[in-house]
């Protein structure tokens, strides 16, 4: 069980749901986003609050990086020192690029990779100050390859940054006690799945069926422990051995 503050962002609902309630359970203190005039955010809160009553949950979209500073000091103001940022935002366009617009280009780029740039300048100099510090970013399943998919230009664009500026950042913060891993969901048919149910998903990897949100928020629970101090720069595929992308 751990007693440190854990942010996860866009957690009001799907995988982000799942990670945050996870993290409780093991006894973080938990902060977590939503966005303002999307899912509210009761249910989460409200899951949560049964094994951590201090649950708090801040309307930020992460849109600047004043945005982030301002996120980054509230969760500490309120909860306490930042140790651990999960950043599971990640808008998706589904569309080809002959399609696309101007205005998806930028929601695809800004709100995957800018986001995360923000999240991890507002966050880092605490926890370098501290010496440590544990950052989770998901990418899309292949990002780390460059992995082509049909419709998903921008987005996988998106995620191919968001996969090279982690694990750059990997290399640079060890020194300090940080490490930077990234999650690459695949598969995963159905967000609110439970584990057990997913099993009963028939899907076309390896293993004959979907995912689930247990899935990744186990491997973000593994990434971010105290001891985990030598797990870092992995990128981990959670996706029942496929190669191809999905997301």
């Amino acid at each position: 069980m751990s007693s440190r503050v854990a942010l996860v962002t866009g957690a009001a609902s799907g995988l982000g749901a799942g990670i945050a309630r996870t993290l409780a359970a093991a006894g973080y203190r938990v902060a977590f986003t939503y966005r303002d005039g999307g899912t509210p955010p009761d249910a989460t809160r409200d899951a949560i609050a049964e094994r951590d009553p201090g649950v708090l949950a801040i309307a930020n979209d992460l849109g600047s990086f004043a945005d982030a500073v301002e996120l980054v000091a509230a969760v500490e103001s309120q909860r306490g020192p930042l140790d651990v940022a999960v950043h599971a935002v990640g808008p998706i366009v589904v569309r080809s690029f002959a399609a696309s617009t101007e205005a998806d280009y930028r929601a695809m780029l800004e709100g995957n990779l800018g986001t995360a740039v923000a999240l991890a300048a507002a966050a880092l100099p605490g926890m370098r100050a501290r010496g440590f510090g544990r950052l989770v970013f998901f990418g899309m399943n292949g990002a780390h390859a460059t992995q082509p998919a049909r419709l998903m230009s921008l987005y996988g664009a998106a995620k191919a940054g968001v996969v090279t500026f982690a694990r750059t950042l990997a290399l640079e913060e060890a020194q300090y006690g940080i490490t930077v891993n990234v999650v690459e969901p695949g598969d995963i048919r159905n967000k609110t799945a439970t584990r057990d149910e997913a099993h009963r998903i028939v899907a076309a990897n390896p293993t004959g069926h979907a995912g689930s949100w247990e899935d990744v928020a186990d491997a973000v629970r593994w990434a971010v422990r105290d001891d985990a101090g030598f797990l870092n720069g992995m990128v981990l595929g959670v996706n029942g051995g496929l190669v191809d992308p999905h997301e």
